[in-house]
């Protein structure tokens, strides 16, 4: 997957993340975007550590699970860091 592609695929999952947990989401357009690359990166990572299939192109269902379950992560983790309640 190029850069390109993982940037929007990054700021369109961590946006869907950010829908989901609304309350733990940071507010603005760069932290949905960091948001999203960094849950992308590592629901890659889990992806293929557990299945030995990582992020395998933008188009591909599997890496959408992953990046939108790594964003969803990020944010829990990111809520447990800065004290925000639920």
């Amino acid at each position: 997957m190029g850069f390109i592609s993982l940037l929007i695929l990054g700021l369109i999952a961590g946006a869907i993340a950010g829908a989901i947990l609304k309350d733990r989401a940071p507010g603005g357009f760069l932290a949905t975007l960091v948001v999203g690359v960094i849950g992308a990166v590592l629901g890659g990572w889990i992806g293929s550590a557990i299945s030995g299939e990582g992020l395998k192109g933008f188009f591909d269902l599997w890496s959408w699970i992953l990046a939108i379950g790594g964003s969803l992560l990020v944010l829990l983790i990111y809520g447990a860091i800065s004290g925000r309640k639920r």
